[in-house]
């Protein structure tokens, strides 16, 4: 597995390595003790998630506030996502910057997301499979959003607005104008 740390602090994109011949592929999708060698710090999921999506359906922009903030380990099992994901640590200096990344079932990438930060992805194929790893169990009273279509981020999610399918769950999630900002209280 190799490690690319981005532009957001502690935000990294694991590239596997695959193993192709003519019966078909095989890669390690995640080994404990080289991520955390790699994050300098102990991970201890707890949940895996998964999601089945139609074209244009966009989940997010989603978190969990303290004390159940969650870090994520995200990719896609079947078809192809644009994944983003927004800053929200105050004291962070990359607070309110927006990445994206198409993760897919070719390329295989996945996503280590930390706490703090909000997290969505929009479905660019026909349908796609999605699944995730978290540190945190989901608690509902915690768990917040921020509005996918923000003014101020002005997020290119890469196909017609009309064409974008969203829960009326995610049609309420906040601006960043009044968003919650994680101020370093992340980790116990």
């Amino acid at each position: 597995m190799k490690f690319v740390r981005t532009e957001i602090c502690d935000l990294i994109l694991c590239e596997p390595i695959i193993f192709s011949d003519k019966r078909g592929y095989f890669f390690e999708s995640f080994n404990k003790e080289n991520f955390e060698n790699y994050l300098g710090k102990k991970i201890n999921f707890c949940q895996d998630n998964e999601s089945k999506s139609a074209f244009g359906v966009l989940r997010g922009l989603h978190f969990q506030k303290p004390p159940f903030a969650q870090s994520k380990l995200v990719r896609v099992v079947y078809g192809k996502v644009l994944d983003v994901v927004v800053d929200l640590r105050e004291d962070s200096i990359t607070f309110g910057k927006v990445l994206s990344f198409e993760l897919n079932d070719e390329n295989k990438k996945q996503l280590f997301i930390p706490r703090g930060l909000a997290h969505g992805f929009i479905v660019l194929s026909e349908e796609a499979i999605f699944s995730y790893k978290v540190d945190n169990y989901y608690a509902p009273q915690y768990e917040d959003g921020l509005i996918y279509n923000d003014d101020i981020l002005g997020i290119d999610w890469k196909i017609n607005s009309r064409d974008i399918k969203v829960s009326e769950k995610d049609k309420k999630n906040m601006t960043m104008r009044n968003i919650y900002k994680f101020k370093g209280e992340l980790y116990d």
